[in-house]
């Protein structure tokens, strides 16, 4: 392997002090290109849902924070930038290895989410959420997680600020992965299979289908969502989809351009796996800012499981967000609210729909590609990476760490020299339940 000179830097840090000190709400500049994101729906009396209403399950400053279409940028609480501090700003990272594998003129970065005990990017929304719920005086807080990345930066973040945590994690996530229930519970929450007969839904759910009812993160929201609703001083907080959270993940993609452009460098790719689309919102936010203003013109790439595939297979259109339809409808790309992913689907990304932000966003060609792959190419590229850029990726990220290399390739084919960013959303220390099935040769494509 040709020695990579002295002078070139694997890393690009930020200093704490760089650290972004606001969120960019996106859809405010959406809304001056006539991109407006249409109002979630009561589905009582599907009229588009209040603050007050939302106020019931959310907390009000986060209720406040989905409906906002008018401050560009909304300030970063003093604790929760404090609490940032100790793991932000994350690292812009030069994959000179595996361009040196691959033999590509392409540039490769990736953008570091898994320094922290969570292992991915959740934990930006979960401190902001948990710090709005102790503002508020809330005590007790309900949640769902699927591979449990979500489920574990809550109980984290919940422990920080003294909140009893109640996680419904999807039931075969929580058979194949119990050492995520054990750090939940290692950080104060209680965990819950789900469906659950802990719940009027979960139980309704169990009776239909007693015997072969692995679950689904729409039945666990459903879960979540009616003990928030009937327990006194309860609210919910989810981890990925809706505004509030893709607005606290913009971090990602701020730190992002501040790194990149202190080294002069502006990606022509920005390649990230959707599953709710909180991480690809994140990280492509600073970039699409510009691609709204005319001032950029990065291609976005959305990857996404071919087992769950809501962007390239899904309708758009409204539908719940949750299994039990007892959440509001949203308008976004779904594979209906009933859809189940199969069990042997190992890569997570499980949700049947897509955040209405990048729906939309799909919808209007701003994100300009949406591609699903099958896991096994999911799971080598996983391997591929590891091997030679020395991290473990989460099944997840590997998704765009896949479609990377595709490109990579492209431009070894074509000798274009591209600068290609992708997001490395956490790790997968565990998930190897999933990566030892792989090597056995027993995790099948497309489920």
């Amino acid at each position: 392997m040709e020695k990579i000179p002295s002078n070139i830097p694997y890393k690009t840090y930020l200093n704490e002090h760089d650290l972004p000190k606001a969120w960019y709400n996106i859809r405010v500049d959406m809304k001056k290109k006539g991109i407006d994101i249409n109002p979630l729906l009561n589905p009582g009396t599907m009229q588009p849902v209040t603050l007050d209403e939302l106020s019931h399950i959310f907390c009000t400053e986060l209720a406040k924070q989905e409906l906002d279409n008018t401050n560009q940028y909304i300030e970063i609480p003093g604790e929760v930038q404090d609490f940032y501090k100790m793991y932000r700003p994350s690292p812009v990272v030069r994959a000179y290895c595996l361009e040196k594998v691959l033999g590509t003129p392409a540039k490769i970065y990736y953008k570091f989410e898994g320094n922290n005990t969570s292992g991915s990017h959740k934990l930006n929304s979960a401190i902001a959420q948990a710090y709005y719920a102790k503002a508020q005086g809330i005590t007790n807080i309900t949640t769902e997680t699927g591979a449990g990345q979500w489920g574990t930066a809550l109980s984290m973040a919940c422990g920080y600020f003294g909140l009893d945590l109640l996680v419904y994690m999807v039931r075969c996530s929580a058979q194949s992965k119990p050492m995520r229930k054990t750090l939940m519970e290692t950080y104060g929450a209680t965990v819950i299979e789900s469906p659950s007969t802990t719940t009027k839904v979960g139980q309704a759910m169990l009776d239909a289908s007693p015997d072969n009812y692995t679950g689904s993160l729409g039945t666990a929201i459903s879960e979540a969502v009616e003990v928030a609703v009937t327990k006194p001083n309860t609210r919910y907080e989810l981890g990925s989809v809706l505004n509030q959270v893709l607005l606290h993940q913009t971090i990602i993609g701020i730190e992002s351009k501040l790194a990149l452009d202190s080294i002069d460098e502006y990606p022509d790719e920005v390649i990230g796996c959707i599953g709710g689309g909180s991480n690809f919102g994140g990280l492509i936010a600073e970039y699409m800012h510009d691609k709204l203003d005319g001032k950029g013109n990065a291609h976005f790439i959305a990857v996404e499981p071919e087992s769950c595939p809501s962007c390239t297979k899904g309708e758009f259109r409204y539908d719940f967000c949750d299994t039990g339809k007892v959440t509001p409808l949203a308008e976004m790309y779904t594979l209906g609210y009933d859809f189940m992913p199969a069990p042997t689907h190992a890569g997570g990304l499980r949700y049947h729909g897509m955040s209405p932000i990048i729906s939309k966003l799909i919808k209007e060609g701003y994100v300009d590609d949406v591609r699903a792959v099958d896991q096994v190419s999911v799971f080598a590229a996983a391997e591929q990476f590891a091997r030679c850029e020395g991290i473990l990726p989460a099944p997840e990220s590997a998704h765009a760490i896949k479609v990377a290399i595709d490109e990579a390739l492209k431009c070894k084919e074509s000798s274009e020299t591209k600068t290609i960013l992708f997001g490395l959303t956490g790790t997968g220390y565990f998930d190897l339940y999933a990566y030892d099935k792989f090597n056995k040769h027993t995790l099948t494509g497309s489920n």
